[in-house]
Parts: C-alpha cells; structure tokens; sequence
C-alpha cells in the first residue's frame, strides 16, 4: 500500500479544509513548496496534490507552484482539482505531473472522460467523492444522484485504472475512513483503489492495508502530528 501525503493548495498556500468547507480553512504552510520538500525527506513515494481553488471554479489556479514542485521534487506527482479539459491535462502533465485526478467530467461529460483514458492511459486517475453514498462533484458543492459503487463499476469498464475514493462526511475529521466501502470496492472491483479522507491513526493505516486497498492518502493528520510519517512508512513496508 503506497500512502500519499496530501497538499492542498488555496491562494497559493497549504491548507487543510474540514469536510471539504471553503469556510473553515486552516493553514500550515505559506509555501506549499515547503511541504513537498518535508514529506520527499520523510520518504514519501508519491506526493498526492488537489488544487482547491481549480477544483472551486473549474479552472487550474496554482498551476506554477505545483509546477514547481513536479518538476523540483524528484518524487511523483499527482494533481486534482479543475481539470476538465485535455489542455488543462496536458498543461498539468507537461509542467512534470506523472498523473493527474479528475473527477466532476465523470460525471457531466463522460465522452470528455473516454478521449482522456484513450489519450492518456494509465495517467488518468478518476475522483469519487461521496456524500451518503452518492456522488459530490464541483468542489464538492454540489450532490448528484449517481450512486458511487455504480460509477465505479462504469469507470472500471471504461478502462479507468486507478480511482481515489473519498467519504466526505469523513475527510479532515480525524475520525477514521470508511472502511466498509473500501471492503465493498475491493471486493466489488479489480482496478486499483486509493483510500481517501479521515485517516486518523496508524491502526486506520493497519486496516485498510489488511481491506487490500492500494493506496491511502494522509492529510489532516500529518499536518497535526496524529501521524508521523517516517514511522507509518515503515510500519506499512513491514505488513506488505
């Protein structure tokens, strides 16, 4: 299981958001540049980035600082949040992203979604974030009535091959993922599953490593100390 440190950029800095509300904002870092350097020393293997302003309007915002950082930090990199055209795509991959995360097309415009695969491959990584089930999309703003075990069983047969999946009722409340979906998707699914929002504690690490899910994203709780990094890193490579 690959754990992916999060960065969330707003104006320009990183930040974290509490149930993906735009009004509870707190920030860690005036240069999310600082952050990307911290978490390459503590060993991280993939460095996981939404743009939180792109995701809020539809349009790439902080596009030169995660540029920086891709091109910069000599760890992968990959970049969610207003990616909703192929230029927005190709800008992110050319400023040395290895992959980039979209989420609102897969629902609102799904041949937009098949030219990506087909272009992109393996470099496309699809979004689901879910609200009691059910899919949110524009940032977060808005809840569709598609339901999201649907959606990525129509992913999977489309070609997708990762998707990172996130509980919203969950994310930045320290209060542990939602392990049941997880064990749903895994078992319902063989694309690759990243685990997203409320991880807590190396014991949620622990358990979404034994649920086989492929990957977890830590924010919140690296930010606080919750989490140290180094140690999680290891513990995770010892369980295999």
């Amino acid at each position: 299981m690959i754990l992916y440190p999060a960065i969330d950029i707003k104006d320009g800095k990183c930040v974290r958001l509490k149930q993906g509300k735009f009004d509870d904002i707190t920030t860690y870092y005036e240069n999310p540049f600082e952050a990307a350097t911290l978490w390459k020393e503590g060993g991280a293997d993939y460095i996981h980035i939404v743009d939180l302003d792109g995701a809020l309007e539809g349009v790439s915002k902080n596009i030169d600082v995660i540029g920086k950082i891709a091109s910069k930090i000599d760890v992968p990199v990959q970049v969610g949040g207003g990616i909703r055209s192929v230029e927005a795509a190709k800008a992110l991959l050319e400023s040395g992203v290895s992959r980039f995360i979209v989420g609102t097309i897969a629902i609102k415009d799904r041949e937009l979604l098949k030219n990506m695969v087909e272009q992109f491959g393996d470099k496309v990584v699809v979004g689901i974030d879910a609200k009691d089930g059910k899919v949110a999309i524009d940032g977060w703003e808005n809840v569709s009535s598609k339901d999201s075990l649907e959606l990525a069983k129509e992913l999977q047969e489309m070609g997708v091959n990762t998707i990172v999946y996130t509980d919203i009722s969950k994310d930045g409340m320290m209060s542990g993922p939602n392990f049941e979906v997880y064990e749903m998707l895994k078992k319902e699914l063989s694309l690759q599953v990243i685990a997203s929002g409320g991880v807590s504690s190396i014991d949620d690490l622990k358990k979404l490593n034994d649920i086989g899910v492929d990957g977890a994203i830590i924010g919140k709780a690296l930010y606080n100390g919750a989490i140290d990094f180094k140690e999680a890193k290891k513990i995770v490579e010892v369980m295999g």
